[in-house]
């Protein structure tokens, strides 16, 4: 939701600046997520009216226009755009005028004619990213008024972030609201006069479903003029809001939406077939809608239809065929109230969102729409004249909702919130908010409004008198609890150590969304059954994860695309998956990491990172908890062929996954360097081999070095566990220190060098002890792996 701060302080104007105004919203609920002004910086820029035109002596397309800028003689400016022509309104930048980007307008020579000024478009002063010429002013505009002053520029779009409870600041009016019981003002709704019928034509409307709209009017407005244009005014407020200006009719239903949070729709009535009917659609009926899409409607989906044919989806956009274009001059304007069970989830289903849907899912106040469609009436007729009939209305008060009264108590308010509140402050505060309130014993019943569909029980309540007393004023006191201390078993290691080890390690913590888009699903873990949700926030997160990886893939995308290369995350959550035909969920550890191994720096070179490094990552988590894990080759679809590692505990059980992400993967999300991931099973990683005491041996170790010549598929773990398999007692440790290829070692064979820690609890070794146990390892080594002593 985007409101024009401007726009908001004409409602109500409290005496604080942005910044205050925007920390009130955000911890009163309403998160700001941004404020940004209108227009970019400029100065020195009025309104001029183009006087005449000559056609430029030595330039074909340049015209030397004679401009009124308001002072006694009219300027000489060269202008190159197409539209410009006598009587045209437009800014004009004068002699020192300072333009976005710090362009400084200064007396000019163009082609042999001097130039006093320049002519602006849209794009020039920052309010447009393209524009085909210059900016065309409304007639009336003042000659010589600033133009930041005539266009409202000195104003700001704050951004809501509002949650879907919310709804009732879906609009201006609502904002305002807020605004005026944080500060302690006044708020008066803005009223609007009855429009009086010019006529008694209507037409007929039929609510065949009531239980899903159960207020309904209309309106037959005759010979509208259908070359008027939209007042500056309001194409400048529904932009600011994030609309774009398309004709006075759909203007003035957008600006009502905005200004009141009702939705409206505008037929052609020349193209209806009374009577008007609501109703569900038929299985296999067709509907073209606005944006040119063709749906294809089942039994369920509530229309608005003639007799011919359904004319929009109700609650979500209207059809196409009904539609008022440029030669309309009848139109019937309707205002509904759908109940928000009957639209949730119908856009979404035929891929729609729009700004009717996202309100009346929320849910509409349902004592609106006669104050809306007389507002839009009167916008109508102001804009482009017409004839207005009467209104035509069908309530169905039974289906309306219920707004039962919530009883406060005001021991509650002590108990939660620490503070008193006495019965004034209940009143102007519930009251302000549009609350009925009733003194009652113990306390007062709070009836809410039909914009609140949110408020049903105490806690709620409790809640808006937290938020606009304000959070940060509520008291604080020290909890006391009398609990006993909960046991932490040494061979538990805990999560927080894990992530502390990684966090140390340069990766940084990631929280991202268990529901994931099927694509990204499909392109980690391609073929792997996933979860899908049948009724999805979006299409983007339409899909349970099967693994972690999904989010933090998209979360690296999302920091290189900011000028960050070099990433590395971590997250600790939960997979979801099928085992048995049922749902199952594991804990996982997985991480990301791409760039350089450090940050650039004068003591060393830059080096990329490689596999090596995160499985150095990997292990510092393994040597935390005293487990010897094993790294095999492994192919998996989403990773490198070549760079792929299954990780296996000692009881050798899959735990885990680490490799490079697979090159066409890696090219298809847009990434431009090499991402690895590994991703690990908590309660593996958890389970802790307690430390042992072994009695300190009082003889002498000696250390034997051994250079191996293998093949090149035989791995260094390969290599400690057959020396291990020897079962000789006095070796205590396996050092692996070299690894050599090149001259002197045979092509598809390496040469490693490792060393042999020996150590006797009873004697010390001698050299014949010594040998015996060399040569036993290297006769196991030969056997086994076909290793040879490199000599």
């Amino acid at each position: 939701m985007q409101v024009s701060e401007a726009w908001l302080r004409e409602l109500v104007n409290p005496p604080i600046a942005t910044a205050e105004l925007v920390a009130q919203l955000t911890m009163a609920g309403l998160e700001v997520d941004a404020v940004t002004p209108v227009a970019a910086e400029f100065s020195g820029v009025v309104v001029g009216e183009v006087l005449s035109t000559i056609q430029h002596p030595n330039a074909d397309k340049l015209r030397v226009c004679q401009v009124s800028v308001g002072q006694a003689e009219p300027l000489q400016i060269v202008c190159g755009a197409s539209n410009v022509r006598p009587g045209l309104k437009i800014p004009a930048a004068l002699i020192g005028a300072v333009l976005p980007g710090d362009f400084k307008i200064k007396e000019s020579k163009l082609r042999g004619e001097l130039s006093f000024g320049m002519l602006c478009s849209e794009k020039e002063l920052g309010l447009a990213v393209n524009s085909d010429g210059l900016m065309e002013l409304p007639a009336d505009a003042p000659v010589g008024v600033d133009i930041r002053d005539y266009l409202m520029l000195n104003d700001n779009v704050i951004e809501l972030g509002l949650t879907p409870n919310r709804a009732d600041c879906l609009s201006v009016e609502g904002v305002a609201r807020e605004v005026a019981v944080l500060n302690n003002l006044p708020f008066q709704a803005t009223a609007f006069a009855t429009v009086d019928p010019q006529h008694t034509e209507t037409l007929e409307v039929k609510v065949e479903a009531a239980e899903a709209c159960p207020v309904y009017l209309g309106r037959l407005i005759k010979n509208i003029n259908p070359a008027a244009v939209t007042p500056l005014w309001m194409q400048e407020r529904l932009r600011r809001c994030g609309i774009r200006s398309l004709s006075p009719v759909v203007d003035v239903t957008n600006y009502v939406l905005i200004e009141l949070g009702q939705p409206l729709h505008a037929f052609d009535a020349d193209k209806l077939s009374a009577p008007i009917v609501i109703r569900r659609s038929r299985g296999g009926e067709s509907l073209a809608l606005l944006n040119d899409q063709t749906i294809e409607l089942d039994g369920d989906a509530l229309v608005i239809a003639d007799q011919k044919q359904a004319l929009a989806l109700a609650g979500v956009m209207g059809g196409k065929d009904s539609a008022v274009f440029g030669e309309t001059r009848d139109i019937f304007l309707e205002c509904a109230f759908f109940t928000p069970i009957n639209v949730a989830g119908k856009a979404r289903q035929f891929g729609l969102h729009t700004d009717s849907s996202h309100r009346f899912e929320r849910g509409v106040d349902f004592n609106l729409q006669r104050r809306a469609i007389e507002r839009a009436t009167q916008l109508i007729l102001e804009i482009a004249g017409g004839s207005p009939g009467p209104i035509h209305e069908a309530i169905a008060a039974a289906a309306l909702p219920a707004r039962a009264p919530v009883k406060l108590r005001s021991q509650r308010i002590t108990k939660v919130l620490g503070i008193q509140f006495g019965d004034d402050e209940v009143h102007a505060l519930f009251e302000g908010l549009g609350m009925q309130v009733q003194v009652v014993e113990n306390g007062w019943e709070i009836t809410p409004p039909g914009f609140r569909f949110d408020i049903a029980i105490e806690e709620d309540l409790l809640e808006e008198i937290g938020r606009i007393y304000g959070y940060n004023n509520l008291p604080s006191s020290n909890l006391l609890m009398r609990s006993e201390l909960g046991k932490a078993p040494e061979a538990q290691l805990p999560l927080a150590r894990l992530q502390d080890c990684l966090v140390d390690r340069g990766y940084q913590e990631a929280i991202t969304y268990s529901f994931v888009d099927e694509a990204m699903q499909n392109a980690v873990a391609p073929g792997e059954e996933f979860i899908r949700i049948q009724n999805p926030i979006s299409s983007e997160l339409a899909a349970m994860r099967t693994t972690l990886w999904c989010g933090l893939l998209n979360a690296a995308l999302y920091n290189i695309n900011r000028q960050q290369n070099r990433v590395r995350l971590f997250e600790a959550g939960l997979r979801f998956f099928y085992q048995d035909g049922q749902i199952q969920q594991r804990k996982m550890l997985s991480g990301l990491a791409l760039g350089t191994v450090n940050a650039e720096q004068w003591g060393e070179k830059v080096r990329k990172l490689d596999f090596f490094d995160v499985k150095a990552d990997v292990e510092a988590l393994f040597g935390l908890a005293s487990i010897t894990a094993e790294f095999v080759a492994h192919q998996h679809p989403a990773l490198h062929p070549g760079q792929a590692a299954q990780i296996k505990n000692q009881r050798g059980d899959a735990i885990g996954l680490l490799g490079m992400l697979h090159p066409t993967l890696e090219k298809q999300l847009g990434f431009d360097s090499p991402v690895f991931l590994f991703e690990l099973e908590q309660d593996a990683v958890l389970e802790r081999n307690v430390p042992k005491f072994s009695t300190l041996s009082k003889y002498p170790s000696v250390r034997r070095d051994m250079a191996l010549l293998v093949e090149e598929a035989v791995s260094a773990a390969a290599i400690t566990s057959v020396i291990e398999e020897c079962r000789e007692t006095a070796i205590r440790e396996i050092s692996i220190f070299d690894i050599y290829r090149g001259p002197g070692v045979a092509e598809g064979y390496k040469s490693v060098a490792l060393a042999l820690i020996l150590q006797d609890f009873a004697q010390t070794l001698t050299d014949t002890e010594i040998d015996a146990i060399f040569r036993k390892v290297l006769d196991t080594l030969a056997a086994k792996l076909n290793a040879k002593l490199r000599e």
